[in-house]
């Protein structure tokens, strides 16, 4: 990961993480860099001062952005663009939807999911939990099954 200092055009001074350089190539030039101050998607990178480390190391040998001309009031910046935003939140929705109306039967959910495939109890909707190769098998057994979505915040 790579952080850079950037500036918008209208000189508002800002930090963002990029996989790589050529992912912030990428990503300014179809426009999904936005200043987190007044929205401009006409941003670009600012000047930053490399950090001297003694041979001890004892400091991160990462570079330290210039001082900003134009302070930013703190608060969170958007990591995530919109549509990265509004996609977790539908997933979160979908997610808390199951969970509160399906029954949650645990490491049982391979036998739950047969039994009711192959009619020996009425059909509700359940979560579990399963392997991969207990998935499969199911999925074998032309039982259709999917995983829950897992959102980084639900690992938090």
């Amino acid at each position: 990961m790579i952080r850079y200092a950037l500036r918008c055009e209208r000189d508002h001074a800002f930090d963002s993480w990029f996989q790589s350089s050529s992912a912030y190539e990428s990503q300014v030039k179809r426009k999904l860099v936005e200043c987190p101050a007044c929205g401009s998607t006409k941003v670009e990178k600012a000047i930053m001062a490399p950090r001297i480390v003694s041979k001890k190391g004892r400091e991160a040998n990462l570079p330290v952005p210039a001082p900003a001309a134009e302070v930013i009031p703190p608060g969170p910046t958007p990591l995530m663009m919109a549509q990265e935003q509004e996609l977790r939140a539908k997933l979160k929705e979908l997610r808390d939807h199951i969970v509160k109306h399906a029954d949650d039967v645990g490491e049982r959910f391979p036998s739950e999911a047969r039994k009711m495939h192959y009619g020996e109890t009425e059909h509700r909707p359940i979560y579990g939990e399963a392997s991969l190769q207990e998935a499969r098998e199911l999925i074998d057994e032309g039982i259709e099954v999917a995983p829950l979505p897992v959102l980084p915040d639900d690992r938090n």
